[in-house]
């Protein structure tokens, strides 16, 4: 083969290649537009782990405000547990109405605002049932029994309910709030008769008749006892376990912030509620 020869075949070999290079480059191009396109998607879409998904705000708690009517006697342990709901719900402000549970119950039928209500007797939800004003069934959440307590130091002398309080000056709650009935019914179960200087309509009334001196003896539920501390001395009452009171809380048809008032009505039940409602003196059902 001459030179000429050799010279023109390379040259259609060389020509040959160039053509071919396009075509083969075309496969890794669509691979590499393929890679991009996976990798885009890996940035934007909700359902992967991109940067986006990572930082999106995390669900929002409960929030906003809510009014808790109850029972005198449950202001202290209520008062802790409000703490403890706002310390955990950052966004929730509770707020409490404490009064004598015939006067919340009133108050709840006449329209006042609230989420929830507590009372210290069922007989008394039992009202509100009637009236219309809860939504479900209540739930009893704790019981308590009554005592009788006096000054420190016992200066009238005071043992019990029996002849020592002749002459003497007994406070009592009325028998229209579940303290008073509850003392009634006691009276009743023992065959005495109390013959009180004053009906109080809230036991927190009676305890304070007794701690400053107003009163000789009260009676009032073991709670407020424990609560009083040093400022009362405790005098037993035989049988007074025959008459229990049941702590009923509920839900109200006019609440405002439903969602609440269930989160409060739970929280009740839970274990922190519980140690604080037991080392108040309350017995948990």
């Amino acid at each position: 083969m001459n030179l000429a020869t050799r010279r023109a075949r390379a040259a259609r070999t060389r020509r040959a290649r160039a053509a071919a290079l396009p075509a083969l480059l075309l496969p890794a191009l669509a691979l590499a537009a393929c890679a991009g396109s996976a990798d885009t998607r890996a940035e934007t879409s909700p359902a992967g782990t991109s940067s986006a998904a990572a930082t999106a705000p995390a669900a929002a708690g409960p929030s906003g405000d809510l009014t808790v009517f109850a029972a005198a006697s449950l202001h202290g342990v209520f008062e802790q547990i409000g703490e403890s709901v706002e310390r955990e719900h950052p966004g929730v402000s509770v707020t409490f109405s404490f009064a004598g549970s015939s006067d919340l119950v009133t108050q709840v039928l006449a329209g006042a605002p609230a989420d929830v209500l507590a009372t210290a007797n069922e007989s008394t939800m039992d009202d509100a049932i009637a009236g219309g004003a809860l939504t479900g069934r209540p739930t009893v959440f704790a019981e308590n029994v009554l005592t009788l307590v006096v000054p420190p130091g016992n200066p009238a002398g005071i043992t019990g309910l029996d002849a020592s309080l002749d002459g003497k000056a007994l406070v009592v709650c009325a028998p229209q709030v579940p303290c008073g009935a509850a003392s009634q019914e006691l009276a009743g179960k023992l065959g005495v008769t109390l013959r009180p200087v004053s009906e109080e309509s809230a036991v927190t009334d009676v305890l304070g008749k007794v701690t400053s001196g107003q009163a000789d003896a009260g009676l009032v539920y073991t709670t407020d006892a424990v609560g009083a501390g040093g400022a009362v001395e405790v005098v037993e009452v035989p049988g007074a376990d025959q008459v229990v009171n049941s702590y009923p809380v509920a839900a109200l048809a006019d609440s405002a912030n439903p969602a609440l008032a269930d989160l409060w009505i739970e929280t009740l039940t839970g274990e922190l509620a519980r140690h604080i409602l037991s080392d108040a003196g309350f017995t948990l059902p």
